[in-house]
């Protein structure tokens, strides 16, 4: 009798961890993999059985139906439906809300959950993120979760076919699922948290526009700014998936930007969300109108002063503002890039006796590592990215104020960031190009002959190799290269002492096809 991999008429690809779950292109997640993938996980997690699991999904098509032109993969909700009930726990259907909220509503039941996103990475690819009880996976746990998987892996190919509930395309055999019904209760918990904190008048007399395209927050994040007393002027709203990276805001998609803040009309403010609304994405007007974007390593700073943070945790790869601000004295030792390593970070703060403790990604995506206390109100701890937190922190400072918030980044030191991306760029020739940076003797010479004085470079002051490599230069400026943990595509961090500096700077190493990047992997990947 035939196994189930013997019957399969497709070659598996093998979903792997990247900086935030589990992520892949749609035409490859078979509902085989994803399930595979999330019994294994949730069985490694030791819950117990018949209890409550929580999921919820972004606004992504293969998400929750099957996407035609993605060779009819899809359905990755039922997957996981499928999957946790395999594992004996009741799996509950929270229906569209933004990542943070999931995991908000879930750990305060002492229950773990998944999320079904793709977050920012372009359309056709999507994946899924698993939290425990307490929070997200860390990095310790992705080994002994490989060996766990590669064990039901083993187990299921090796079931006969005819009992299989998988047909030779890796799919269900009975087609299309019904998901459990929607419980709102995750989507009214997630608006009680920040009207509660800030209370309802907290934004009474803002004009804000939501960029609202197809972030899974889109609507939510509307209740929570009109119940917070700010108009809400929707704009940009999209019925096809919209793939918006917060850290990498290009000059087209600001142009675009501007276009739908013109049609808005006066406002103090323009803000917006990823895909699975955990990083925000913030922008200020000016007396004249014209829009000015402030990355999320600078947001983060408003955001901390603004809750009194005594203990602060970054990545390398942010603004180093913040080591010129009042900031500096809270700051601790700067980590990798990815939540992980920043929560990792956080409860070592927290080990060394610090009260109020937070940090941020260079995505704008917040992590709170304790309690807030403020104004007689307590915001709990939530030590994931979220977008919600630093968007109403960031509007309530400028009222508080009474100040534009432009103004409130203009207070900051002046170091301007950008940053940028090369799509379609294999992840395995970024790790390339970083592995021979980071080891080969002649490497800062051989970078020399690439950031040269003609493009505007002062000499290499040294490299930083945290997390990819920083070079920092004798004039202060900062060009920082590395791979995505998520998608095919190579980023650059720039920061200089002007805006217009660092955005040539991004310009530079994105240009095609001879910018900074093409030249690195043509120096450090030449055969």
């Amino acid at each position: 009798m035939p196994t189930l991999r013997e019957s399969l008429t497709y070659t598996p690809v093998e979903l792997k961890f990247g900086t935030s779950g589990r992520r892949g292109r749609v035409r490859d997640l078979t509902q085989l993999e994803i399930h595979i993938n999330a019994l294994a996980e949730l069985q490694y997690l030791g819950l117990p059985r018949a209890g409550n699991f929580y999921f919820a999904h972004d606004l992504r098509p293969s998400s929750t139906r099957f996407a035609a032109e993605e060779d009819g993969r899809g359905e990755i909700c039922q997957a996981v439906v499928e999957a946790a009930r395999q594992a004996g726990l009741n799996p509950i259907n929270l229906g569209a809300i933004p990542t943070p909220a999931l995991m908000y509503h879930a750990t305060r039941r002492d229950s773990a959950s998944i999320m079904v996103t793709g977050s920012h990475i372009p359309f056709d690819l999507n994946g899924y993120k698993l939290n425990t009880r307490k929070g997200e996976l860390l990095k310790e746990h992705e080994g002994p979760i490989g060996l766990a998987v590669a064990e039901i892996r083993e187990r299921i190919y090796s079931e006969p076919f005819a009992q299989s509930p998988f047909n030779e395309r890796g799919m269900f055999r009975d087609g299309h699922r019904d998901l459990p019904a929607i419980d709102d209760s995750g989507r009214s918990e997630w608006i009680r948290r920040y009207v509660d904190f800030f209370g309802e008048s907290a934004l009474a007399g803002m004009r804000i526009a939501l960029y609202q395209h197809s972030a899974v927050g889109r609507d939510i994040v509307l209740e929570i700014l009109e119940k917070l007393g700010a108009e809400v002027v929707p704009c940009g709203r999209s019925d096809e998936f919209v793939a918006i990276d917060t850290e990498a805001i290009d000059d087209a998609r600001l142009a675009q930007m501007q276009t739908l803040a013109n049609e808005c009309g006066p406002i103090d403010a323009f803000v917006s969300t990823d895909g699975d609304s955990d990083r925000p994405l913030m922008l200020a007007p000016d007396g004249g109108g014209k829009l000015h974007f402030f990355g999320g390593d600078l947001v983060g700073m408003v955001v901390a002063q603004f809750l009194g943070a005594d203990a602060v945790v970054v990545p390398i790869s942010c603004n180093d503002a913040i080591d010129r601000s009042p900031l500096a004295a809270a700051l601790e030792p700067k980590t990798r890039i990815g939540s992980p390593f920043v929560i990792a970070g956080m409860e070592r703060a927290a080990e060394k006796g610090r009260k109020a403790i937070c940090g941020w990604e260079a995505n704008g995506g917040f992590l709170l590592g304790s309690d807030i206390h403020r104004g007689g109100r307590v915001l709990t701890a939530l030590p994931t990215r979220d977008a919600m937190l630093p968007i109403v922190a960031v509007l309530s400072a400028a009222k508080e104020r009474g100040i534009p918030m432009l103004q409130l980044f203009e207070e900051l030191p002046r170091r301007f960031s950008r940053s940028a991306l090369l799509r379609n760029f294999p992840r395995e020739t970024g790790r390339a190009i970083v592995s021979a940076i980071s080891s080969h003797p002649t490497a800062a010479a051989r970078l020399a002959g690439i950031f040269t004085a003609d493009a505007g470079f002062a000499a290499i002051r040294r490299i930083d190799t945290t997390d990819g490599p920083r070079l920092i230069f004798e004039n202060g400026e900062v060009a920082h290269f590395r791979p995505s943990g998520n998608a095919d595509e190579f980023r650059i961090y720039a920061v200089a002492d002007s805006q217009s500096r660092a955005d040539e700077i991004s310009n530079l190493g994105i240009r095609e096809p001879d910018g900074i990047i093409r030249r690195l992997e043509n120096e450090f990947t030449a055969r």
